[in-house]
């Protein structure tokens, strides 16, 4: 494997193409639809890495942690910048699933509200996590109405709702929920509220101080180009205090160096939700995923997904593809389509993905309009075939 990704080739567009496609280590087979599994690696990625990661490790091993946990710091501050709020108030996590255990595990719920819901629609990893608090004395429930209507989210206004996790836009269907209409609803009968960004952090404009929600998880592997383990956690600065997670270790430590087995303070801010000896590597190859794409733009990278997936139904014309208006959800589209025009499209050298009966196509800032010739026509193929 690892010879295979030596040997690897990738094309590079000249700069009058597209600056912006450049920035990007774009798979040389054929159009790149898959942001909404793993992003393009930046061509700086590999750099960074190895300047900040690898070669203090050699040159300096007595001094490294000062080196990797400034990077640590680095990243805190980027998430806060592209995301919103204060670094104090991000903290690095190993995955979604994860950061939504934690956050949950360290709330005392008031006596009858032990029900948390999640969407039908929801990565099943998310709901995997919740599972797990059952012994903690939270159960799970699944809502089955439409994640984007507000009529589905009615069991908030019951007693026994002790939280609620949403998911901003759901990986297979492109739905984008109405969080912030949700949230308020969530608060306004005493529900706590945690929200999985996965699918519109990079590609969606984002604020998560502008929700009236408690907490937020996202990850640096898909929209956001920075490669898989490099997640992070936001908590509201008028919760952080309140929440006492179970997993916990010598980073959620206030001062994690006083060393004293008997004597434990939490943090008090975000990184109480840290635990034990960190990894840094992921958060050093998010960081270049984090710098570019703050760089160009989300409001760019929005406006140039909306402006294909616009192009790219224009190009099917009346294919009787049901699609969804551009814009009106996230960066996927979630089309139904048969094998046959799956098989069309591997053909042409199309890197897309199914979940059941759905196509998933992300158009990112890395695609063009010929890359929209070459999907239409494949899928235009696979549909007379």
């Amino acid at each position: 494997m690892i010879e295979a990704r030596r040997t690897h080739e990738y094309r590079r567009e000249p700069q009058g193409v597209g600056e912006m496609k450049s920035r990007f280590c774009v798979p040389a087979e054929g159009p790149y639809l898959l942001a909404h599994s793993a992003g393009c690696q930046p061509v700086g990625l590999e750099a960074r890495l190895v300047d900040d990661y690898v070669r203090p490790w050699r040159e300096h091993p007595a001094r490294i942690w000062d080196a990797w946990l400034g990077s640590i710091a680095e990243f805190r501050e980027a998430v806060a910048a592209l995301l919103g709020g204060k670094a104090d108030d991000w903290c690095p996590q190993p995955s979604i699933s994860g950061a939504v255990s934690r956050f949950l595990s360290g709330i005392t719920f008031p006596a009858g509200r032990d029900v948390v819901l999640v969407s039908a629609e929801a990565f099943p990893s998310v709901g995997f996590a919740l599972a797990g608090l059952e012994r903690l004395g939270l159960r799970f429930e699944v809502v089955r109405g439409a994640p984007d209507a507000l009529e589905s989210w009615a069991r908030l206004d019951d007693r026994d709702v002790a939280a609620v996790v949403l998911t901003h836009v759901h990986s297979n269907s492109g739905r984008i929920t109405p969080v912030a209409e949700v949230a308020a609803r969530a608060r306004a009968n005493g529900v706590v509220s945690v929200v999985d960004i996965a699918q519109s952090a990079g590609i969606l404009p984002l604020d998560v101080t502008a929700w009236p929600v408690d907490a937020v998880a996202g990850t640096s592997l898909k929209w956001l180009c920075g490669g898989a383990g490099g997640c992070f956690l936001w908590v509201s600065p008028e919760r952080v205090m309140e929440v006492e997670p179970v997993e916990r270790g010598w980073f959620s430590h206030l001062d994690p160096f006083e060393m004293d087995i008997e004597h434990f303070l939490f943090a008090p801010d975000a990184r109480r939700f840290w635990g034990g000896t960190p990894v840094i590597a992921p958060y050093v190859s998010a960081l270049e995923g984090l710098r570019v794409v703050r760089e160009i733009g989300v409001e760019t990278i929005r406006e140039h997904n909306i402006r294909l997936q616009r192009g790219f139904l224009d190009a099917l014309g009346r294919s009787g593809v049901a699609a969804p208006v551009p814009g009106e959800r996230g960066g996927t589209l979630c089309l139904e389509l048969g094998e046959t025009v799956e098989a069309a499209l591997v053909a042409a050298g199309v890197q897309c993905d199914r979940r059941g009966r759905i196509l998933r196509l992300s158009f990112g800032i890395w695609n063009d309009d010929a890359d929209i010739a070459i999907v239409a026509q494949a899928i235009a193929r696979g549909m007379t075939t």
